[in-house]
């Protein structure tokens, strides 16, 4: 679905010559990506329109696929910290496919969440996954938090 975050305003810095912004779950300073703003949009959409809350967020965290190191982009936790949504960000120039979702459906081996999330800042795709019939359905709507598991 067409999709356009809101203007957030973030705490941001040069260092040395670098632009960063401060990460507000990572609780440091990053360097500005197209992909690390996708990113950071997505985490204040999260937080500011579907309450999800800024402890149920982890961000950029090591996970094994298939013997592989691999980082996740941004999770999501329910309430007794179990995965719930695993998201994918992408800069706005990348176009969102079968590979993206691909991607993110590999994570998913580890993870099983229910709900797989892909955004280039542009687009946005939610979707509802079977993790034992190993299916998938697109939503028309990203709920707010309590709905997902309530």
């Amino acid at each position: 679905m067409q999709f356009q975050f809101q203007a957030y305003h973030f705490k941001t810095r040069l260092n040395n010559g670098i632009s960063e912004l401060w990460d507000v779950v990572r609780k440091k300073y990053v360097v500005i990506t197209p992909e690390e703003m996708v990113r950071q949009q997505l985490i204040q959409f999260l937080v500011n329109e579907k309450e999800v809350p800024l402890s149920k967020i982890a961000v950029e965290k090591l996970i094994e696929v298939n013997n592989l190191k691999k980082r996740f982009d941004v999770l999501v936790y329910n309430h007794d910290f179990k995965p719930l949504l695993l998201a994918e960000c992408k800069a706005p120039q990348i176009k969102l496919n079968h590979q993206t979702l691909h991607q993110v459906a590999n994570y998913n081996q580890t993870l099983a969440v229910p709900y797989l999330l892909i955004t280039n800042g542009i687009n946005i795709h939610l979707a509802k996954i079977d993790v034992e019939k190993k299916q998938f359905a697109w939503m028309n709507e990203i709920p707010n938090y309590e709905r997902w598991h309530g």
